[in-house]
């Protein structure tokens, strides 16, 4: 049985410390917050409730093995915890462009999407078809080897290293595909409500869009935030030790190897340390990270508004797909959802581009004004949301194809010294953190 000390209380770090109990060993978890979660957390004001992160998942075998894995399955907890299960959307996302056209995006339907970009123009449907299924053998590939199975640095076998290290960006790969604008920005979209710059992200990366294709998109009624209740009793099941309010300072080497870690209250004595935040925040691994840099969150608006969501034309239209994008400069991100009192409906904001305007006269343009039913407002900056959270939840910006290898994790440099987490390998989502949190205990292996 090992020591191991988890660094980090988010989605990450909390998917690690349940998988490295049931393997047997002693786990402690210690979080500079004053509760779990990170990103799986609520916001809450004058009886409003909003996600405060993700709201939908894109995998969603990776939360059922994560809970398979460590106890009782998820279906069986959510039964208890809500009464309801994990819901699969029959609608990923609505896109609404410059020109007024709109795509309702179907989810988890080759046949579907296809009829679905032929309605938005006259052949767009096997052009998106085309772009998006030689992607399957990029998934077959990436899944077996370097998303599910642990491996070493350096020893990545040659078919996955021709993928990761390929010049090819995701924005050169879009300009051959599409002559149209619109799709291009739909198979796109995923990294621009990131943060990220479509010329420096890798084109293998697009494998994104044959997932959403694959297994569609999932949420949980009343909020993904339900997800972190369930994994605190989970971690109590599994005799987890939980340390809040209380900041790792860095780690503690000896002989090379990490012993302990060291926090404000004293040292906490490990033979195994998982990382599942920012290596930045953590002086002995900074300069193993420093030619990458955070992906800054975007602007955030959560909203209560008057008018009952479940009837559009009293409401004024607030009924809208559980994701909304508004398209242009700036990109305006809806997403109805949480609690709210009777009457009332719930919406998340997200902004990103040049935002000189409040976000709601962006989506007036859009014909989406709600302006004068507001009555609730919650306002947050990517700073605010980098301080709330001890870091990016976004994980790492790309910069090009060497991003991937300069992401540490499973496995570090540092000897003893493991990572996970949205900057880790394979990279920042719930469905990417939670294998990331796979592939650590499965090279930890078992007490």
């Amino acid at each position: 049985m090992a020591r191991v000390v988890v660094v980090g209380g988010g989605y990450g770090g909390m998917a690690s410390a349940a998988r490295l109990a049931k393997l047997g060993h002693d786990v402690t978890l210690v979080e500079a917050g004053t509760r779990l979660g990170g990103a799986l957390t609520a916001v809450e004001s004058q009886g409003f409730t909003w996600d405060a992160g993700p709201s939908m998942l894109h995998v969603p075998a990776v939360v059922r093995d994560l809970f398979r894995k460590t106890g009782r399955a998820l279906e069986a907890e959510l039964g208890v915890e809500t009464g309801q299960e994990l819901t699969p959307l029959e609608i990923v996302r609505e896109h609404r462009f410059v020109d007024r056209s709109v795509l309702r995006l179907p989810a988890g339907s080759r046949r579907a999407q296809t009829a679905a970009f032929d309605e938005l123009g006259k052949g767009l449907g096997q052009a998106w078809d085309d772009f998006v299924t030689p992607y399957a053998d990029v998934w077959d590939v990436l899944r077996r080897h370097y998303f599910e199975e642990p491996w070493t640095p350096g020893h990545l076998p040659r078919e996955v290293a021709a993928i990761l290290d390929s010049r090819d960006t995701l924005h050169k790969a879009l300009r051959r595909a599409f002559r149209d604008d619109r799709p291009a920005a739909v198979a796109g979209h995923l990294f621009v409500a990131e943060g990220h710059d479509l010329r420096n992200v890798p084109a293998w990366a697009g494998v994104a869009t044959h997932l959403e294709q694959l297994f569609g998109a999932w949420t949980l009624p009343g909020g993904m935030h339900r997800l972190r209740a369930l994994l605190e009793a989970r971690l109590a099941t599994r005799e987890v030790t939980v340390i809040l309010d209380s900041p790792v300072l860095d780690l503690v080497v000896r002989d090379g190897r990490a012993v302990a870690v060291r926090t404000a209250l004293g040292e906490v004595a490990a033979d195994v340390v998982v990382c599942a935040v920012d290596p930045r925040r953590l002086p002995t691994l900074a300069p193993l990270v420093e030619r990458t840099m955070p992906t800054l969150p975007p602007v955030i608006t959560h909203l209560g508004l008057e008018g009952d969501a479940t009837d559009a034309t009293e409401a004024g239209g607030l009924a809208l797909t559980d994701e909304t994008v508004v398209h242009g400069d700036p990109t305006v991100v809806v997403r109805p959802g949480g609690t709210a009192p009777p009457g009332h409906t719930a919406w998340t904001l997200h902004g990103r581009g040049r935002l000189s305007e409040d976000m709601l006269k962006v989506l007036a343009r859009a014909g989406l004004d709600v302006r004068d039913r507001v009555v609730a407002r919650v306002d947050r900056t990517p700073l605010e949301t980098v301080q709330a959270w001890g870091g990016s939840p976004y994980g790492v910006l790309w910069q090009g194809r060497g991003t991937v290898r300069q992401r540490l994790g499973p496995t570090t440099p540092v000897p003893g010294v493991y990572a996970a987490g949205a900057h880790a390998t394979p990279g920042s989502g719930l469905a990417y953190v939670g294998l990331g949190a796979a592939l650590v205990a499965g090279v930890v292996g078992p007490a």
